[in-house]
């Protein structure tokens, strides 16, 4: 049995279980403090709704693609790679974000939920809805980036539903281990490490996602002759070749194999190709420059825009200057 599938399902879980699980704790430590532990059902009723809020979306998603891949089977080799093409990017764009905003947010996740909680329990009446509310879309919000994840690898069936699992249960072990039994974990190395293997799954994600793109519109041009002029490039006299990505990098499918350990391994994980194109590593390496850059920039409490800031500051002063 092939478990290489769940690993991906699993780090994403992992590090998007434990940041709803941080929110998780500092709600129920806030609750006590405030000698309103009353309401601490309401955060395990916020817990899994937004779990099963999450598996819905998925189970929709799921529903929703099937349907469009059985609606035409003529058309089905173009809508499969491209719905894949398409739930990719919207997985880079939103991983990416939640990256690159979690790390820049993460010194004032205790402040914001703190005051969200506060302003919740200065409305008696509705102060169990209020903290239900906060939990149920800080649960959905990362259950949600999780199922597009796995919606783009189209990654379905039990292993990485396993993976899934695994991963909630763990963040939900190291929830306990940080405020239960109140064992002192370095979470900001955690979230660290963590971050830069995310970085490398969606960056093998760009891969994958070009990829699929390819696919659906080398497979509209062969199925009409009309769209032929789509798939511009063609290398003559040569075994492998793509329709939009332009000439082959590498072509190591004789030495480590994508369907083989431990390429099976590389690929499930961090997008691993053994035919890689020109447009997909050009898309991989922007991709790690900028968003990579970006994300180490945050690590250090560094601006993305230094000059920008300079300008604003500058705007600042002379216009404290006019006051």
């Amino acid at each position: 049995m092939d478990f290489s599938s769940a690993l991906p399902t699993f780090v994403i879980t992992l590090r998007e279980g434990v940041e709803a699980a941080l929110v998780v704790g500092i709600v129920l430590a806030c609750l006590k403090k405030a000698k309103a532990s009353q309401l601490n059902p309401w955060v395990y009723a916020g817990v899994i709704a937004g779990i099963v809020a999450s598996a819905l979306v998925g189970l929709l998603f799921g529903v929703m693609i099937q349907a469009l891949g059985t609606a035409n089977q003529q058309y089905a080799p173009i809508i499969e790679p491209l719905l894949e093409g398409v739930f990719s990017v919207l997985a880079i764009i939103m991983l990416s974000w939640m990256l690159v905003w979690m790390t820049k947010q993460a010194r004032f996740m205790k402040a914001q939920v703190e005051g969200a909680v506060s302003a919740a329990l200065q409305n008696n009446s509705r102060a169990g809805w209020g903290v239900f509310s906060l939990i149920f879309i800080a649960v959905l919000r990362e259950g949600f980036e999780t199922v597009l994840f796995v919606v783009a690898k189209f990654q379905q069936g039990f292993i990485p539903a396993l993976g899934a699992l695994v991963g909630l249960g763990v963040a939900a072990g190291i929830g306990v281990l940080l405020f239960k039994w109140g064992v002192k974990i370095n979470i900001g190395q955690f979230f660290r490490y963590m971050g830069i293997l995310l970085l490398l799954i969606v960056a093998g994600l760009v891969v994958s996602s070009l990829g699929h793109f390819d696919t659906a519109i080398n497979a509209l041009a062969q199925m009409d002759r009309k769209s032929q002029s789509l798939c511009f490039y063609y290398e003559r006299f040569a075994k492998v070749h793509s329709c939009v990505l332009g000439p082959i990098v590498w072509n190591t499918t004789k030495i480590l194999p994508e369907d083989r350990f431990p390429g099976l391994l590389f690929n499930a994980l961090f997008g691993y190709t053994d035919k890689l194109f020109l447009v997909q590593a050009l898309g991989y390496g922007i991709f790690i420059i900028t968003i990579g850059g970006i994300y180490f920039q945050s690590l250090a409490g560094r601006v993305f825009l230094p000059f920008l800031k300079s300008r604003r500051s500058a705007k600042e002063s002379v216009s404290s200057q006019r006051d």
